[in-house]
């Protein structure tokens, strides 16, 4: 039997042991975190809230959601034993809506499903007379043809047009109003992901801002945006953890890797030692090795022993800049202020809030019995823009103190919340405000190697950074930085969100994609005869997939896109 050292604990460490531990390899987890297993996909316990013993209050590092096209999380999810005839997959639940919000404007809501119903139609079209009022015949048609060339587009333009080309660049942001540029320019790149739609690939947004609109347009399904009926850890992390080491994974929490050693080209082992006890280190051995750690930690353990086996691991390091901040806050509330029923984006936020009320989707869990009883809402708000200034402060994210970035969001919600001065959200109603924990002033070393392949602004970002897990973010050009999930050592894999996948975004979907690529090369290197994990690829529609041959065929003879029809 086979050994598996996995090197991290989150969504990706975890899908991979799911698949190792099932095909019969021995696996043994090391994750820094001393208390939560998931990474960022975790909930906590809100230090502080158990009063009188009391529950704590559920906190997170960010809300989430599970799109329709996730394929891979969700059939693991479908793996997991949550109770008698349940799995953790029978825990999503659908929303109905998305809701813009402008400063003095009244909301704009549109469902999120195609619409089954006459008051889903007429809420379509509503939405739909909101957001056009709002801009120019011209911004609405210029951004459809947009939209329709990436639809109609084959894959190598993709690879090699829209990975350079930013979003904005690709919208035409500059040439277009205020309101253009909020709610589909930044809008859509808020709720995506923590990415600055300057900056950002149109190949990886517009991607998935189409696989959105897919999920929107199919009438068979009514997924198109899920969450969980409950805290992360309560309703699916916790079972998972339950489920894997019934099966035999040793998880070892608190741990963290300071080394991985060369020998004979092989990794021949790791250093690992407590988070609280850098002095006691132990060297722990297996068959194979799978890095499953956020890309700053994996640029942080690279050497130069790997790279005299791999050099291309070195574009690890060159790829750990590219992170940006998407962090929670959590209002609690003293009524439920359940909104609507779904995700809410802040379009003159300049902080780039996007927010969901989410006890309404959590059945009958039980609130009352938490903090001082008096909560009765949860308003769970992401934080995707920290070096803005604030639209009260004048100050970034980033400049200032964990009160202050809570005075602001609060104020920022208001804003927006409170259209035409309607008292909806106010002061009296909230009780306690949470800030996600991994927001703290820490200064973080570089390695030798960072400081040869690092240009001193970059450098510079790396040790500012006082959050202790960013998210990256497909940045223009970069695709080509990131690694598969084999190297050329022999016995080391990759399994994060950072590898090359169909996905191709930062997420719990991307990250288990990449757990499974990377299993599937243990397997095969290991002349194991499991079968290997399942992967899937984005769906298109089959006339769209017409078009694009089309398209396909104009491209090898090196033109630019056409118009198909």
């Amino acid at each position: 039997m086979a050994k598996v050292i996995i090197l991290g604990g989150g969504v990706a460490g975890m899908s991979a042991a799911h698949e190792l531990i099932e095909r019969g390899f021995e696996v043994e987890i090391y994750d820094r975190n001393s208390e939560y297993v998931g990474g960022k996909a975790r909930s906590v316990s809100v230090p502080g809230t158990n009063l009188k013993d009391t529950n704590f209050l559920p906190g997170e590092h960010g809300f989430r959601f599970f799109p329709g096209f996730y394929k891979h999380i969700t059939d693991t999810m479908g793996r997991i034993p949550f109770s008698p005839g349940k799995t953790c997959l029978d825990n999503l639940v659908p929303t109905e809506n998305a809701e813009i919000l402008q400063i003095g404007q009244l909301p704009i809501i549109v469902p999120v499903n195609f619409p089954s119903s006459l008051k889903e139609v007429i809420d379509m079209f509503m939405g739909f007379m909101e957001a056009r009022a709002e801009l120019s015949k011209e911004e609405i048609e210029f951004f459809s043809e947009r939209i329709w060339q990436l639809m109609t587009s084959c894959d190598d333009r993709y690879l090699n047009e829209y990975e350079q080309v930013g979003w904005w660049e690709y919208l035409g942001a500059d040439d277009f109003s205020e309101a253009y540029r909020s709610l589909l320019v930044e809008g859509l790149t808020r709720s995506l992901v923590a990415a600055k739609a300057q900056s950002a690939s149109t190949r990886t947004v517009g991607t998935i801002f189409l696989q959105l609109i897919y999920g929107m347009l199919n009438t068979r399904s009514k997924d198109t945006d899920r969450v969980l009926n409950g805290p992360t850890n309560d309703v699916w992390l916790n079972p998972w953890l339950t489920y894997l080491q019934s099966k035999g994974v040793k998880y070892n929490k608190g741990q963290e890797v300071v080394n991985i050693k060369i020998e004979n080209e092989k990794v021949s082992g790791i250093s690992v030692s407590p988070v609280n006890d850098l002095q006691t280190i132990r060297f722990i051995t297996g068959d194979y090795y799978l890095m499953a750690t956020p890309v700053e930690v994996a640029a942080r353990l690279i050497n130069e022993d790997m790279l005299k086996v791999d050099a291309s691991l070195k574009n690890i390091v060159l790829l750990a800049p590219n992170v940006e901040w998407m962090n929670g806050v959590q209002f609690y509330l003293n009524n439920r202020f359940d909104m609507h029923k779904g995700h809410t984006i802040y379009a003159n936020s300049k902080w780039a809030l996007t927010s969901i009320s989410q006890l309404q989707f959590w059945g009958n869990y039980d609130i009352q019995n938490r903090f001082d009883g008096t909560v009765k809402g949860i308003l769970s708000v992401d934080i995707s823009d920290w070096t803005t200034k604030g639209n009260f402060n004048n100050q970034a994210a980033k400049d200032c103190t964990p009160d202050q970035v809570k005075d602001e969001v609060w104020a920022q919600l208001k804003q927006e919340i409170n259209y035409q001065g309607a008292p909806i959200l106010t002061d009296e109603m909230k009780r306690f405000v949470y800030l996600d924990a991994d927001i703290e002033l820490v200064k973080k070393e570089s390695s030798s190697l960072m400081n040869e392949l690092l240009s001193s602004d970059e450098l510079h970002k790396m040790r500012a950074l006082s959050n202790k897990e960013p998210l990256l973010v497909n940045q223009v050009n970069t695709w080509t930085l990131r690694p598969n999930s084999y190297t050329e050592i022999s016995n080391l894999f990759i399994a994060s969100d950072y590898v090359k996948t169909y996905t191709d975004l930062a997420t719990m979907e991307g990250a288990n994609e990449a757990a499974r690529r990377a299993v599937n090369n243990i397997i095969d290197a290991s002349g194991d005869t499991s079968s290997l994990c399942e992967l899937w690829e984005l769906d298109s529609p089959l006339l769209l997939d017409l078009l694009k041959l089309k398209d396909q065929h104009r491209f090898n003879k090196g033109l630019s896109w056409k118009n198909p029809l």
